[in-house]
């Protein structure tokens, strides 16, 4: 059916292209958010993804190969939004008290754990980010990691191993408040 899709699009059928994209976007989307760690530049590299996929669409060989060619565009394009614009955004998580709402502790600790790791993200390169998120998020072994950045297995490879690390430096840190390291007592 996909493959059906692709060929009806590559020949101008704007209505199959349109219903790639939308099975498509959610997932492009998500993995764009992830790695620029900004929704709106989020939203203009997979749209930057999914025009450039309409006027290139004639040069993809492999027809079955749609998902994994969209994945290189929208990754591409987050490197190129990434270029342009190198800012970090910090998130500020509001919760209620513990007290304010029966039952809501878990679910803010949750918040809390999602919250830190989020932002732990954020401090890693762009290159990190991207292997992090397409092995982790998406699924995809390195091999195909290495294919939709356009570098050797390798560099896939040590790329994800220094994000892990970076990750776990960072998380052994104390918390910090207001800039300075708080301590802790028992």
């Amino acid at each position: 059916m996909q493959r059906e899709l692709v060929e009806r699009a590559r020949s101008g059928d704007r209505e199959a292209f349109s219903v790639l994209a939308g099975a498509s976007i959610s997932r492009l989307y998500a993995v764009a958010n992830l790695i620029l760690r900004d929704g709106d530049r989020a939203q203009d590299a997979v749209q930057e993804a999914l025009v450039s996929a309409w006027r290139d669409l004639r040069a993809l060989r492999d027809l079955d190969a749609w998902d994994a060619w969209l994945n290189r565009l929208t990754v591409r394009a987050c490197y190129r939004h990434a270029r342009k614009e190198r800012r970090r955004s910090v998130v500020e998580l509001q919760l209620e008290s513990e007290d304010d709402v029966a039952g809501t502790f878990d679910f803010a600790r949750e918040l809390v754990d999602r919250d830190d790791l989020e932002r732990e993200l954020g401090l890693l390169t762009i290159d990190q980010r991207a292997v992090l998120v397409l092995h982790f998020y998406l699924g995809l072994q390195l091999a195909e990691v290495a294919g939709i950045l356009d570098v050797p297995v390798g560099t896939a490879k040590s790329r994800l191993h220094r994000g892990l690390e970076a990750l776990r430096d960072s998380m052994r840190q104390p918390p910090h408040v207001d800039g300075m390291a708080t301590e802790h007592t028992a």
